[in-house]
């Protein structure tokens, strides 16, 4: 981690948006592409398109479920992130 943000001003509380938005960004990034992707998958395999039949549905909705899975460890990421880096500057300012 690097060192605790100024939440006093604005320029700090603005450092401390840009880095929590940047803490699992990957692993949100990821299952919001796999919920696009499921979505898409379910709605052409229940139509029967591209070959895919009923039963391709369900891999599609273990697809959704894994992606909802990634964007809520995601937030559990980012909830320990802020967590922490609140530990820390609680421990600077009482110093």
């Amino acid at each position: 981690m690097i060192d605790a943000p100024d939440l006093e001003t604005e320029e700090g509380r603005a450092a401390y948006r840009k880095e929590l938005r940047g803490v699992g960004l990957p692993v949100r990034a990821a299952g919001l592409v796999l919920i696009l992707l499921a979505a898409v998958f379910v709605v052409l395999a229940s139509r029967g398109m591209l070959g895919l039949s009923e039963d391709a549905v369900v891999i599609g909705y273990g697809m959704l479920a894994f992606g909802w899975a990634l964007v809520i460890t995601a937030v559990f990421i980012r909830t320990r992130h802020h967590r922490q880096r609140m530990q820390t500057l609680n421990r600077e300012t009482s110093l």
